[in-house]
């Protein structure tokens, strides 16, 4: 580790749920870009000129696309909206996490949406329905992290990751050379 690393080295403590919650939220939005790019090309590419053609290719394509996504920039720590909300993904022992570690973790974390979706498409529920299960789902699950001792997620403490505050070491003031 070199002497900066040590200095921005995260403390172990959980950030606040609220604070998780609002990172989840605003990484929502910012998949929508990456929806629409990896849709256009998927659609382009496979030529499909109807959305409900090709659907489930198209979901299986947005599944590795997410999951490249989301490998990438945990095992580089932060996504950004991560960054925006001061939060780090650790392992453990607040080490940083691994690409296998980081993908387990992005399996695990469709544990957030899975349950909901599989009872809608097993009970055929429409799907304002599913959405009202999947909004108690999420709000459940994220409840659940009360009773972790370190107030982890479940699939974050199944995964052996842990997400911490972070906010790096701020660099420096520059000497201004123009002074209006």
């Amino acid at each position: 580790m070199t002497e900066s690393s040590f200095a921005e080295t995260p403390s172990l403590v959980a950030p606040p749920l609220m604070r998780r919650m609002a990172a989840w939220l605003y990484e929502g939005m910012l998949l929508f870009g990456v929806v629409f790019i990896a849709g256009y090309l998927f659609s382009t590419l496979t030529q499909t000129r109807n959305a409900l053609d090709n659907r489930h290719w198209q979901q299986a394509f947005l599944f590795v696309v997410f999951g490249v996504y989301f490998v990438w920039f945990w095992s580089k720590g932060q996504t950004l909206a991560m960054k925006t909300w001061h939060i780090r993904l650790v392992d453990v022992n607040g080490q940083p996490v691994t690409q296998g570690r980081a993908f387990l973790r992005y399996l695990l974390s469709w544990l957030w949406f899975f349950p909901p979706l599989a009872a809608g498409g097993l009970f055929a529920l429409p799907g304002g329905e599913v959405a009202v299960i999947m909004l108690g789902w999420v709000l459940v699950w994220a409840l659940l992290s009360r009773f972790h001792a370190q107030g982890q997620f479940v699939h974050d403490a199944l995964a052996g990751t842990r997400l911490v505050h972070y906010k790096p070491a701020t660099s420096p003031q520059r000497t201004k050379f123009w002074h209006p």
